[in-house]
């Protein structure tokens, strides 16, 4: 059916032309009684879209892809992936079809991706729909993320569409939509790999060299440049995450991106009290995906990378296995300097510092904080009010602020800039108890939470008057937090 969304509106599908062997011509189900939870009206206008056309009839037709533009080729994607560390030959997108790709005012090409639009025939025994709350957390976390400047898939809009979801009870359903550099995953070259089909793994390699890292081309040796492109952005990516306190729960490596965007926020969270081993994740009961971890996995996942690259590296095995094992042995310096330079910068240490007296220095914070059940996010942001002489605050967050008091006395006399630090710390995140908090209101109809929460994220660094509530820990009646994938 067409839609009346846009007349110039056009729907690229370059990733089916170019890679049929991996996308399944495919349609959403039909959304009973659709209606508009969140609007992304920014994101909409980036992408040439009018955000008053979104929110008709035939926009939230295409929000779930029901009424797409005719010319439109809508996809389900293949892919494989090792997932708790098992390989699983056949994954794809079990329940979320790729609309297609569109040209941004910016010029930059974007996917648009559903989420929870349907069976397809990579479902296996799964209903292929998402209920409203994990819809939500995804448009909540990933809007987050993209306001503390860490590179991330985005959320158009969340769609409720009045049909019910069974999970543990009933609940109501919805479709995300979500907007990607690409979808292409590690997982994505496994699968071709797999293949056996040569000519399919370099027509993919080629694929996200033009879409993600052209001047590879160039270069004399063009898919090992891409390996190592991809190895500095999850190292860089990573990096990131930790400094944040992000835990993302489920880093699969179908679940590990080629452009170095995050992706799929199932059981994501945030980290309250710091330590290495915080696991939110449900589905997580050896503590594989850990927040301290998860640089250990990211290279892991790039290994797995590695292994289904080799036959674009050289003909000879042995000399493409070198290769790969010297682009690989980079993560762990590009990470630590990645990590190192984002520590000191949430330090407020500006000035060059010498690395045998900042790196104790954080290692000693570091087993402070862990010691100490220190909320990771409250001690940063607090810390830049001892520069300014007001201490009370970060040493109250500590059970022996004596010990705190050494650490803090060698801090301050690296003259640390508190305005540096407000400018990189943030105050407000996604905390768990207000997510939980807009996430039960909103699939009860209540959309208040979310949209006072989504205020405060989405300009973290900012402290605002009467918003203070954001800025604190969970109550001590929280309790122990776990989230699920959704699925």
């Amino acid at each position: 059916m067409s839609t009346a969304l846009q007349p110039t509106f056009v729907l690229g599908d370059r990733f089916a032309r170019e890679l049929p062997e991996l996308a399944l011509p495919w349609q959403a189900e039909a959304a009973p009684e659709p209606r508009l939870l969140v609007l992304n009206a920014p994101l909409a206008a980036e992408l040439g879209l009018d955000p008053a056309s979104l929110r008709s009839d035939d926009g939230l037709g295409f929000l779930t892809g029901t009424r797409v533009p005719t010319d439109a080729n809508p996809v389900a994607q293949a892919y494989a992936g090792h997932q708790f560390g098992g390989y699983s030959p056949r994954l794809g997108d079990g329940r979320a079809l790729l609309l297609g790709e569109v040209t941004g005012a910016d010029g930059r090409l974007r996917d648009i991706h559903l989420k929870g639009s349907g069976r397809t025939p990579f479902a296996r025994g799964g209903d292929g729909l998402a209920a409203v709350g994990p819809m939500l957390r995804e448009y909540i976390v990933s809007e987050a993320m993209h306001a503390l400047g860490i590179p991330t898939t985005r959320s158009l809009a969340v769609v409720a569409t009045g049909r019910p979801v069974r999970r543990e009870t009933m609940l109501p359903g919805a479709v995300l939509t979500r907007v990607a550099d690409s979808h292409l995953r590690v997982g994505s070259v496994e699968y071709a790999r797999a293949t056996g089909d040569s000519g399919l793994l370099r027509r993919l390699a080629d694929h996200a060299i033009a879409r993600h890292y052209p001047d590879a081309a160039a270069d004399v040796q063009p898919y090992l440049a891409l390996f190592q492109r991809v190895v500095a952005a999850q190292a860089a990516l990573v990096a990131q995450w930790m400094l944040v306190g992000f835990v993302h729960g489920v880093m699969n490596t179908d679940n590990m991106t080629i452009s170095g965007e995050t992706i799929d926020y199932g059981p994501c969270a945030f980290l309250d009290a710091f330590d290495p081993a915080t696991v939110y994740s449900s589905i997580d009961e050896g503590g594989r995906y850990a927040y301290g971890n998860q640089p250990m996995i990211a290279e892991w996942n790039l290994a797995r990378l590695a292994e289904a690259m080799l036959p674009l590296l050289s003909d000879d095995e042995e000399r493409a296995v070198s290769l790969a094992t010297d682009a690989l042995g980079t993560f762990r310096m590009r990470y630590t300097a990645a990590w190192s330079a984002g520590m000191n910068a949430k330090l407020g240490l500006c000035a060059p510092v010498d690395e045998q007296v900042a790196s104790p220095l954080i290692t000693e914070l570091l087993a402070l904080l862990r010691r100490n059940s220190v909320d990771h996010t409250s001690f940063f942001r607090h810390l830049g009010l001892s520069v300014r002489g007001v201490d009370e605050p970060v040493r109250s967050l500590f059970l022996d602020a004596p010990a705190f008091d050494g650490w803090l006395e060698r801090w301050r006399a690296l003259a640390p800039n508190a305005d540096a630090m407000d400018r990189v710390n943030p105050i407000y995140i996604p905390r768990n108890h207000l997510v939980e908090e807009a996430l039960t209101a909103g699939t009860h109809g209540d959309l208040g939470p979310l949209e006072r929460l989504l205020d405060a994220v989405t300009r973290p660094c900012d402290e605002r008057p009467g918003l203070e509530r954001y800025a604190l820990p969970a109550p001590g009646d929280f309790g122990a937090y776990r989230t699920f994938c959704g699925t």
